[in-house]
Order: C-alpha cells, then sequence, then structure tokens
C-alpha cells in the first residue's frame, strides 16, 4: 500500500496555499498583471468613492479572474507533469483553461465599464 503522510495542519494548508499564491506572483507574468490592474482598479474605486454593492461586484470579479489564472496555471503544471511531450489533446486542455481566463477577463472588462463608465463620463463632461 501507499506511504503515510501526516494530514497537515490548517496552519500549514494554509502556508501551502499562500505559497501557491507567491509562485504565481514570481513566475507569471500573466498573473502579476492581473495583480498590477487590480491595484489600478481598486486605486481608482477609492478615488470615485464606491457604493459598497459595487465594491463587492469589484471584488468578486477582480477574485473570480485572479482564480481563473491560479487554475489556469494548476492545469499547466499538471498537463506538462502528465504529458511531457507534444500532445494535441494535452494542449486543447491548456487552450480551454487559457479560454477560462480570457472569458473572465472580458466580464470584468465589461463589469468595469459598467461600474466607472457613467462616473468617468460625468468628470469628463461627456454624461
Amino acid at each position: 500500500m501507499g506511504q503515510y503522510h501526516k494530514k497537515p495542519s490548517n496552519w500549514e494548508s494554509f502556508g501551502d496555499a499562500f505559497q501557491g499564491i507567491l509562485y504565481n506572483c514570481k513566475t507569471q507574468r500573466h498573473f502579476r498583471f492581473h495583480v498590477f490592474t487590480a491595484a489600478l482598479v481598486l486605486l481608482i474605486a477609492v478615488w470615485l468613492r464606491l457604493e459598497r454593492w459595487e465594491w463587492v461586484v469589484l471584488l468578486l470579479t477582480i477574485g473570480s479572474v485572479m482564480a481563473a489564472e491560479a487554475f489556469n496555471t494548476a492545469v499547466e503544471i499538471a498537463v506538462d507533469l502528465a504529458e511531457p511531450d507534444f500532445n494535441p489533446q494535452a494542449g486543447l486542455a491548456k487552450d480551454v483553461a487559457a479560454g477560462a481566463v480570457l472569458i473572465t477577463a472580458i466580464i470584468a472588462v465589461a463589469v468595469g465599464v459598467v461600474i466607472f463608465g457613467p462616473r468617468l463620463a460625468g468628470l469628463l463632461g461627456l454624461g
């Protein structure tokens, strides 16, 4: 049978998860882009004094994009481990995971337009 492994404590599991976030920040260019964009969006949200419900929508949207990017990285790592040689199906799995990130990013832009658009148009005298 398999080797016995000690179940990690909650703190160890949290530390492992944090290491996963750091891995993404250190190694994934697109993840860093999303972090930068999220910070910029949050600064604009503070400047525009968004309402509470708008903050909730923004935070959920940002979280979904970041999570999708992290899942994409996990899929890429797992696929590369399982199939180190070129395989069209492995490539397709990576493409589908990347597509999920693209979907969340497009929706995030749409959310930004809906929330920020009217305010920014008003500030520019266009609304």
